[in-house]
């Protein structure tokens, strides 16, 4: 990425999605393919890594993961921005177990650029930023049920 494109772009954000026992369906990379060909967001980076039961890491090739003959993430074949290093790559895959694997996904999403784009030219600058997992709505909605219900 060039530096106005920098200006001008959505946040980018990563993600590490860990596959216990190193078993990866393939399910969600055609539902990946489908956010990229609609422009709601750009992969910048895309590595597989795994853990072996030495806690040894090994980075992964692109490959066919659900067995059906067919090279599942060929589109992505190449998606390395140079964002990903290997101290990032390290330190993602010491939080997977040994034994399990990992997709580490770097992307921008491009859905926010305009909005992003603007706040920065208004002057705006991000100063925090999160995100909720699933896991930890679902405990919190639960404490409240839990709260709310009938002694």
């Amino acid at each position: 990425m060039m530096n106005t494109d920098l200006d001008e772009s959505g946040p980018i954000d990563y993600l590490v999605v860990e596959f216990p026992g190193s078993r990866m369906t393939g399910e969600g990379f055609p539902l990946l393919v489908d956010l990229v060909d609609r422009g709601i967001i750009r992969i910048l980076d895309l590595v597989f890594v795994s853990r072996g039961s030495d806690g040894s890491i090994t980075a992964m090739e692109l490959a066919d993961f659900d067995g059906d003959g067919k090279l599942d993430l060929a589109v992505f074949q190449g998606a390395a921005s140079g964002l990903l290093g290997p101290d990032d790559i390290d330190e993602a895959a010491s939080v997977i177990g040994p034994g399990d694997s990992a997709g580490i996904l770097v992307y921008e999403n491009l859905w926010a650029a305009p909005f992003a784009t603007a706040l920065r030219r208004g002057g705006g600058q991000l100063v925090a930023g999160g995100r909720i997992p699933v896991q930890a709505l679902l405990a919190s909605l639960d404490a409240v049920e839990a709260a709310e219900a009938p002694a």
